[in-house]
């Protein structure tokens, strides 16, 4: 891909180009075309048709991966990381640990990996498509 900017000639004057996509290209579709395109931007979550249409050109689709599981997980890894933190604080200040802390440690990393064993299912069940 060439990155240079391009000199762009208006009014018989040198002008440079600070675009990186510089060429247009224009596309003429039906109404009902321009709804289907729409539907599938609101699909993948796209907003950008430019973007799109791009994409969908150049390597012949457009991949959505809704991660909020992830985040959800990721919240729960925060929160058995921070009780491990807390344990290891007060075992290091008393020299002791209690054992609600280490049943409430168990019950936050078994919040975690149900849901971590579930979604791994379901990227199993991706893949075999």
């Amino acid at each position: 891909m060439d990155t240079t900017k391009n000199e762009v000639i208006s009014s018989g004057k040198k002008k440079k180009s600070y675009r990186l996509r510089n060429v247009p290209i224009l596309l003429m579709v039906s109404q009902s075309e321009h709804d289907r395109i729409q539907e599938r931007m609101a699909e993948v979550g796209s907003i950008n048709m430019s973007a799109f249409i791009r994409k969908i050109v150049l390597t012949g689709y457009v991949l959505h991966v809704d991660l909020s599981p992830i985040r959800e997980l990721i919240s729960l890894q925060r929160r058995c990381s921070n009780n491990i933190n807390q344990i290891a604080a007060n075992a290091n200040k008393t020299g002791e640990v209690e054992q609600q802390e280490i049943e409430a440690l168990k019950q936050d990393y078994k919040a975690l990996w149900e849901p971590l064993s579930e979604l791994l299912i379901q990227l199993a069940e991706i893949v075999k498509m």
